[in-house]
């Protein structure tokens, strides 16, 4: 699409948006963070839209709708406003679809969504449009979150994570003013609205002490959190790799909770999150513990379990990266049992002056948690030399750091390298393209 044809499109979709927001006056949960958006927000979406209770309350009407996919721009919030579109329709106008491809298919889409969105002002019932919109509000670049609020503002803010060097940074000019941007979700609330915050995030946290009148429910690992996680592991046996485990308190009721085939702790605050969103429509934890363990499905690429070649087990987490993931990652692969650990680790983008001292902060920590590291990319060769210098004798005596330039590049000598029992963590930003180590290594 040229330039003016997205702009047109982009005003009309606003427009046509804001239209069926105050026909049908649903309760929008916004979600907003540097990591762990999607996971919260597919959490928050199997909780609501698969309550008892809830239908119930509702008389059986559409229950719950998110945003699919990475489509966390205005057009793809609009999108998830107007209808429940096909995977099969998404994927032209997502991030996978390369520009100036399938130009006529798009256009048609576009028309068809407009022609869906001005139908549903003029005839739509309330009784068909869900109660509740879930939808992820991105950030890449300062006056995103304005602009998704024009769209639908917020009865549930939730924010996931910023941390020290968050994602996109490279366009802020500094992580606070990424944490200030991102807090226009919590500032567009309404006198009756809540925000669900990161309890162990302290910037969140400190953004929330300027405005004392906002209501909010906390989740996360510390003391004080109002949905508070503990008791977390990372299962696995000498063979494989399980799931994680850990409990939910609130108030002063517990409820364990298990998820099999994705690991680290980014999932339980996925999981926090919903249930504190859960506990704000009165759904008592057993309610949302079992809802949880039938219907979450993670997206793929974070942190998924796979079965590789050779009898090994692969940990794919390929669909991006920032700092904060990054450490949660390496965390996760030195904390689960293994006949040895590698660790496929590619750039991490968008950081701007940040970028050397990040990467060179996760070398240190790969260089601890991996027997075997892998870099792909021009900024993985500061992880990797700064590996090196973290435990001189553990790599002067087996040698088994490797970097590559690009993916490519990579894909034969790491299928050569692997071996039975190994399991395999990788990790990059979208663009590096780890996703095709993943795919020459798994079991078909």
């Amino acid at each position: 699409m040229n330039q003016k044809f997205t702009e047109i499109l982009r005003g009309s979709l606003e427009f046509l948006s804001q239209r069926i927001i105050d026909k049908f006056q649903p309760d929008v949960i916004a979600i907003t963070g540097s990591v762990g958006k999607t996971s919260a927000k597919e959490a928050i979406y199997a909780v609501l839209a698969d309550s008892g209770t809830l239908r119930g309350l509702y008389n059986n009407r559409p229950i719950a709708r998110r945003s699919k996919g990475n489509l966390n721009t205005e057009l793809g919030a609009s999108l998830a406003i107007i209808n429940d579109w096909k995977e099969s329709s998404l994927k032209l106008v997502s991030r996978g679809q390369p520009a100036g491809t399938r130009k006529f298919a798009k256009l048609l889409f576009w028309l068809r969504v407009i022609s869906a969105a001005k139908f549903k002002i003029a005839f739509g019932k309330i009784k068909n449009y869900p109660k509740f919109l879930v939808l992820e509000y991105g950030a890449d670049r300062p006056g995103d979150i304005k602009k998704l609020l024009r769209l639908a503002r917020p009865k549930i803010s939730v924010i996931t994570a910023i941390g020290n060097t968050p994602v996109h940074i490279e366009f802020y000019e500094n992580a606070e003013n990424v944490a200030r941007e991102k807090f226009r979700l919590v500032d567009a609330l309404p006198a009756s609205g809540y925000a669900v915050l990161n309890f162990d995030d302290e910037m969140v946290m400190d953004l929330v002490e300027e405005k004392p009148k906002t209501q909010t429910v906390t989740f996360g690992f510390g003391e004080g959190a109002d949905v508070k996680i503990f008791n977390f592991e990372n299962r696995s046996d000498e063979s494989r790799p399980e799931g994680i485990f850990f409990k939910i308190q609130h108030k002063g009721n517990v409820i364990p909770v298990t998820i099999k085939n994705v690991f680290g702790k980014a999932q339980a605050y996925g999981v926090a999150a919903a249930f504190a969103v859960g506990t704000i429509y009165n759904l008592n934890l057993v309610e949302i513990a079992e809802l949880i363990e039938r219907y979450y499905v993670p997206e793929k690429r974070r942190m998924n379990l796979l079965q590789g070649v050779k009898e090994t087990w692969i940990i794919d987490d390929s669909y991006n990266a920032s700092p904060l993931a990054m450490q949660e990652a390496l965390a996760t692969l030195k904390d689960l049992k293994a006949g040895r650990k590698i660790a496929v680790l590619g750039d991490m983008l968008e950081l701007g002056q940040y970028s050397v001292e990040a990467h060179e902060q996760i070398g240190k920590i790969a260089g601890d948690a991996a027997d075997i590291l892998i870099t792909v990319g021009p900024r993985g060769k500061f992880i990797a030399e700064k590996a090196k210098e973290s435990d001189k004798d553990k790599w002067k005596e087996n040698g088994n750091i490797f970097s590559f330039d690009i993916a490519d590049e990579a894909l034969a000598p790491i299928q050569a390298m692997i071996q039975k029992g190994d399991l395999i963590l990788i990790k990059a930003s979208r663009g590096i393209g780890l996703d095709k180590v993943v795919d020459e290594i798994k079991k078909m």
